[in-house]
């Protein structure tokens, strides 16, 4: 099976200045406002929600692109509209997004972590409902030509329980663990997320 046009162009704009915009300079202040914002109030839950959420991000964003290597075939692909293509699947100003996507969601989980909501914990049903509204965005996303689902099989149900879920699911029990827990999951996954970018991005050139 040949890989489709849009996966192409993806690929021809993988990590190339090319496109380069200056509105990531700030969107990047704007992601260090957030967490400076958060850090001068003492949020360090709310901090630990985003920080988490993002690093599952970027696990989901290597595997995709592992995918795209050893198939010919990422699941989803950014072929154009972004100012730098940092992995098949993920833009600077979509990592961006994601970056601050759980500390600023997790502000409208209930004080209570034990509160329940239509009798379902309060972290599992917000995860549920913000991994389902993110599925309907991408609905939208993948009718335009910035993204693609490459696979008539991979759509907003897959995305829903593979991506999104996982994403707000840590996030928001993240939230309510206990610093020394906090630290132990946060560092696993940087961990995790750095050695297979060296390792697949840096040594072997796969993603």
């Amino acid at each position: 099976m040949n890989q489709p046009e849009l996966t192409q162009q993806a690929l021809a704009i993988l990590r190339t200045g090319e496109n380069f915009h200056w509105v990531v300079i700030t969107l990047l202040a704007l992601v260090v406002y957030v967490y400076t914002n958060e850090y001068s109030k003492g949020n360090f839950k709310g901090i630990a929600a985003g920080i988490s959420l993002y690093l599952v991000h970027w696990f989901a964003e290597i595997v995709n692109a592992l995918i795209q290597h050893f198939s010919g075939h990422a699941l989803w692909t950014v072929p154009t509209g972004t100012s730098f293509l940092i992995l098949i699947g993920v833009g600077i100003e979509l990592s961006f997004m994601f970056a601050i996507a759980g500390l600023v969601l997790s502000k409208l989980l209930a004080a209570d972590p034990k509160a329940k909501i239509l009798g379902i914990n309060n972290r599992i049903f917000m995860a549920v409902a913000n991994a389902a509204l993110f599925s309907v965005i991408e609905i939208f996303l993948a009718k335009t030509p910035a993204f693609h689902w490459v696979y008539p099989w991979w759509g907003p149900l897959p995305v829903f329980i593979t991506v999104y879920i996982p994403f707000f699911v840590v996030s928001f029990l993240c939230y309510d663990w206990q610093p020394k827990v906090q630290r132990r999951v946060i560092g696993g996954l940087f961990a995790v997320d750095t050695l297979m970018m060296v390792v697949f991005a840096g040594l072997l050139g796969w993603i």
